[in-house]
């Protein structure tokens, strides 16, 4: 399953939205990386390792369940999540893009690919239609835990 979508961080036509910098932004989208249960409370715990300017490899631990991944950064663009086949998990991707249309607008798009094929199985397109929608709500959770990281002035 393939699938991307857009969300706004700053409308200049929505007063009541604090606008975001891109630093803040994108230091956001780095702690999302480096200190996920902030973001992910069902997460039991994460080890970070091979941590460098460019990327970090962890380990996620979700009860028995333990997911190692490795998160590469484009500086102030992107975060790749990228998941190696392991067990009986599928190798994945994820990725978080910054994208900037006109000055100040922002918005990231978050762009996922279970490296799975689409096979129009209409029982698979109603579990990926749930996985789209949770994902989508995940994302967005993603942007109002950043908020209130800023507002509470953790990512200036």
């Amino acid at each position: 399953m393939k699938f991307n979508h857009l969300i706004q961080i700053n409308d200049p036509l929505n007063p009541l939205i604090d606008p975001l910098t891109r630093e803040q932004l994108w230091r956001g989208l780095i702690m999302r990386a480096e200190a996920p249960k902030l973001f992910m409370p069902h997460l039991d715990d994460c080890r970070l390792d091979d941590k460098s300017l460019d990327s970090v490899r962890r380990e996620l631990r979700y009860g028995e369940l333990v997911i190692r991944d490795k998160v590469t950064y484009l500086p102030q663009i992107q975060v790749l999540y990228e998941v190696p086949a392991q067990g009986e998990i599928a190798a994945s991707r994820m990725s978080m893009t910054i994208e900037e249309p006109q000055e100040g607008v922002l918005f990231v798009r978050f762009e996922y690919d279970d490296g799975q094929p689409d096979t129009g199985d209409s029982s698979e397109a109603f579990y990926n239609e749930f996985r789209r929608s949770a994902y989508k709500e995940a994302d967005i959770d993603t942007v109002r835990v950043i908020r209130e990281l800023t507002v509470r002035g953790e990512l200036h």
